[in-house]
């Protein structure tokens, strides 16, 4: 159960990686179908009803083994929500792409912080326009001071995202070769070309 699962929109776009368990229960309710290397998709009877190979991932049931699917297929295509963008943590480093806006450098979600650009002592509000993803170095030196006095700058200046911005394509690197045609059709087709040889 430590395989992970693709999960693609309708339009055969990479939307998220699930746990192999959620995978399953996506592929029991209906809520996606799986894909195999053919690019056939199956409901849960059909991909049950194959055969597991025993070198991949399988989970056992009462009467037989389940091959755990690599690429799901949602059947629903979920559109661009409407209204406004929630001000939150997760949309904030999104937003900022999990970078210190006064560094540059990129960081995991663990070492990065909200940080007040003008602080909230000197009235700073809390909001898309004065808060930004900082690293603890960073944030550390600027105190409770604002760029300009800690002599700082932003990379950027904040503001309200737009979804564009928000609901980007999955990033990830393909852990297994049946994820590779739908994380960078490009790249994978580039290095998947065979090329003309001399013999």
């Amino acid at each position: 159960m430590d395989a992970h699962v693709l999960v693609l929109n309708r339009n055969f776009q990479a939307v998220t990686v699930v746990s192999a368990r959620r995978a399953l229960t996506m592929l029991y309710a209906g809520v996606a179908r799986a894909l195999n290397a053919a690019f056939q998709q199956f409901d849960f009877q059909s991909w049950s009803a194959l055969s597991a190979e025993l070198n991949d991932d399988t989970v056992g049931t009462i009467n037989r083994r389940i091959k755990v699917p690599r690429v799901l297929v949602l059947q629903v295509y979920d559109r661009i929500p409407l209204g406004r963008i929630r001000f939150s943590r997760h949309n904030i480093y999104v937003r900022d792409d999990h970078t210190c806006q006064y560094c540059g450098e990129h960081f995991p979600r663990k070492d990065l912080n909200l940080d007040h650009v003008v602080p909230r002592s000197k009235g700073g509000k809390t909001n898309w326009e004065n808060v930004v993803t900082s690293c603890l170095e960073c944030n550390f030196s600027k105190g409770g001071r604002t760029p300009l006095e800690a002599g700082m700058r932003l990379i950027k200046k904040p503001r309200r995202p737009r979804w564009s911005e928000i609901l980007k394509p999955l990033k990830c690197r393909a852990r297994y070769r049946e994820w590779i045609p739908f994380l960078d059709p490009v790249d994978a087709s580039y290095w998947n070309t065979e090329l003309d040889s001399d013999e």
